[in-house]
This record gives structure tokens, sequence and C-alpha cells, in this order.
């Protein structure tokens, strides 16, 4: 796939880009000198408005986007709330997010979990807060628009092919991938198109999200707080983001491997359109690592 077929994108990787990987020599198993890419890991602080937030290890590509979905996913950001800025310091490494609103989340902050993402996720408070009620629309999905976006997507020029040791996380509409977002954690990646849809006012009703990571129950959480009603992956699953799927009516797919998948949640969004002994297989080329990785 050339640079010119990722222009149906509205954000797709760049490997070439500056700063995001780096040349590394070593040696091979049989003592010959080698020399590869290597993804970069750098810090970025967030602030909302003069609190400190967190401090997240990143790939350092849209830390605008990153900042501002972390803090809508955490429920930092409500939907009332003006964003009257988002200020990103290279030097010092930080994003500042400032809104009309105070910053008060002191008691929050103090009760973290660590998270089974790439990386270590943080989620602030409760894991489970705001999902109460919270209702996902009955969006169709067609099993040809999966096999479409799995093979699209799998052939895409990304820093994983380029180096490996990433993440990566496709909004998609229908059979098209829209915003590509990759990070050494997938929260990060996930947090990258959040961020972007708020910034972008785009809905998540008509949307599905690709993710090349394991569905957890971090993913689930992040994935219904946008209001996305499907989530796929060509990676397993974890049996609380099964159940917690199911409670909040998402749709999850994993296993997504040429002409297999597992749905686990949400079968009933499910339009069966297309044979799947019909659907070439998975380039070997493009294999990335096994369903449950």
């Amino acid at each position: 796939m050339s640079r010119d077929d990722t222009d149906h994108y509205l954000i797709a990787p760049d490997p070439k880009a500056g700063r995001l990987t780096r040349s590394v020599t070593g040696f091979d198993e049989t003592g010959a000198e080698q020399t590869i890419s290597v993804v970069e890991e750098r810090p970025l602080t967030i602030f909302l408005n003069g609190q400190e937030i967190v401090t997240a290890m990143t790939i350092g590509d849209y830390p605008e986007y990153l900042a501002l979905g972390f803090l809508k996913n955490q429920g930092m950001l409500s939907d009332d709330e003006t964003i009257k800025g988002v200020d990103y310091d290279d030097d010092l490494e930080t994003v500042v997010v400032r809104t009309d609103g105070e910053t008060v989340y002191e008691e929050k902050l103090k009760k973290k979990t660590r998270t089974s993402g790439c990386a270590v996720g943080t989620v602030f408070g409760d894991m489970m807060e705001g999902l109460d009620g919270l209702t996902l629309p009955q969006t169709s999905v067609r099993t040809s628009w999966l096999y479409a976006l799995a093979a699209t997507i799998n052939k895409t020029p990304s820093l994983y092919l380029e180096a490996g040791a990433i993440h990566g996380t496709v909004l998609c509409h229908q059979d098209r991938p829209l915003v590509y977002m990759e990070d050494v954690g997938r929260h990060n990646a996930v947090d990258k198109i959040a961020g972007w849809m708020l910034s972008e006012g785009v809905s998540g009703d008509d949307k599905i999200l690709y993710t090349t990571g394991r569905l957890t129950s971090e993913m689930v959480i992040k994935c219904a707080h946008m209001g996305i009603p499907v989530l796929a992956s060509r990676s397993g699953f974890t049996a609380w983001g099964v159940d917690i799927a199911r409670e909040v009516g998402l749709t999850v797919i994993g296993r997504m491997r040429g002409q297999r998948f597992t749905c686990l949640a949400g079968e009933e969004r499910l339009v069966r359109d297309v044979d799947p002994a019909h659907v070439a297989s998975e380039d070997r080329k493009h294999r990335r690592k096994g369903a449950d990785a």
C-alpha cells in the first residue's frame, strides 16, 4: 500500500516522522551487527487548568488530542464545560487544558487504578462512574465492513510495521477507516481518538472502534464513554471486559484474523452479509501478533 492509498484517512500513521522512532545498533543471534528502528517513549504531563493530573508515557505525537481524550474519558471534562484553550509546550513536555470551570479533583486523584494496558494505564476514581443509565445506539454493523476494515488497516503503513512494540486504534465509519492512532499503550491511542472526536465535534453513534490490543475492561469502558457502539479487535478478551460490554450494550468482536472472528457481546447488531469462505486469507507479510497478544 502506497502513501497515496492512505488518502482516504483523515489522520493516518506516519512511520517516517521524526522523533517517533530512532535507529539503534545491536547484534543478532549470530553476532552480526544490525541496526533497527525502535519506538521512542517520552513523558507528557497533563494539566487541567492549574492542577497537575497525570504524567503519561507516550510516543509524543498529537499531545493535545491525548490530553483532551484522557480528561474526557476520565470524566474530568463535562459536556456543558467550555474548553478555552489547549496549550502544548514541547520543551517542558506538558499540555495545559483550560476550561471555564473550576478544577477540584483532589479526592478523585487519590483513588486510582493501575490498568492492564501496556505502559500501565491509570484510571482515577470509580472505573464504572458514568456508565449507569448509559444507552448506546442500536446501530447495525455489516460483517463485510469488518472484513474490509481489517484488510485495509493491516496493510496501512504504520509504526507497527516499521518498528513494532506499539498498539494501533482506528475510528471507522462503516467500511472506511477515518482516524488511525498509535502509541505504546492502547489506552493512549484510544484517548487520542477521543480527543480528536471532542475537538472536531464528531459523534460516536455510527462508528466502529478497531484496536490491535486486548478487549479489556478499560478498553470497553473508554469505548462506551465515547458513545461508540461497536468495539473490534484482532486480539482476545478479558472476562470483566465482556461482562461490562454486556451490561452497557456494547458489541465486542475479537480474534479478528482473516476469515474468523468471535462476538461475545451485542451479537444482535451484526448483519451477516458475506460468506466468510469468500473472504481473502490474511497476508502473512501483514500478520500481527497472535489473537491473545
